[in-house]
């Protein structure tokens, strides 16, 4: 699966899986990221292994992973986790960051949408995210799409400077989640999967 779209300013990006010829390319994104935009997430991406140990997660066949490139540099990545087997197996967690001059242009929706029919793909019913609570702009984004809160733990989680926050848990079925994203969409790519 490789797509290119086009954004609300008329620039178009390519998204597709990472590849293992990614390594570098997603260094270089995620390091050029600002603290704020890294302070939430669940490990430290700015390091070689961790790169590596997420190519090695799609080699195993649990994670589904997209990049956006604009050229040849990642603007966003996005992952679906699949659980795979027993009680969550008809689950999948969505995760989407998307680099500063990109954001409000669509990218993030986009990808959404690949991780979506990603889901779709691998029979998943339900989709999660987590998130800690101060990621407002992260949680109004995954709301318009129909996620709604489904559970919060109370100082469960550090950020990446060690400070302790509520992990907050969303959660939309499948149903619901196209309905969202019908609405942003209606190219005949979209529409040949309904």
């Amino acid at each position: 699966m490789e797509k290119t779209v086009q954004l609300k300013d008329g620039t178009e990006v390519c998204i597709r899986p990472l590849r293992k010829d990614d390594i570098d390319r997603s260094l270089a994104f995620f390091r050029a990221l600002p603290l704020e935009d890294r302070l939430y997430l669940r490990k430290n991406v700015t390091r070689i292994e961790v790169i590596m140990e997420r190519i090695r997660d799609i080699e195993l066949n649990n994670v589904r992973r997209l990049v956006a490139l604009s050229g040849d540099e990642i603007v966003a990545d996005g992952a679906l986790e699949l659980e795979g087997h027993g009680w969550k197996e008809h689950m999948g967690e969505l995760r989407v960051i998307v680099a500063r001059r990109f954001q409000r242009k669509g990218v993030g929706l986009n990808m959404m949408r690949e991780l979506y029919l990603l889901a779709v793909s691998e029979k998943v019913d339900e989709l999660v995210v987590k998130m800690m609570e101060p990621q407002i702009a992260a949680r109004k984004i995954v709301e318009r799409l129909g996620f709604i809160e489904d559970g919060k733990l109370t100082k469960y989680v550090r950020d990446i400077q060690g400070e302790r926050h509520d992990l907050i848990v969303m959660r939309c079925d499948l149903n619901s989640a196209w309905n969202s994203l019908d609405e942003y969409f209606t190219d005949t790519d979209w529409e040949r999967r309904k």
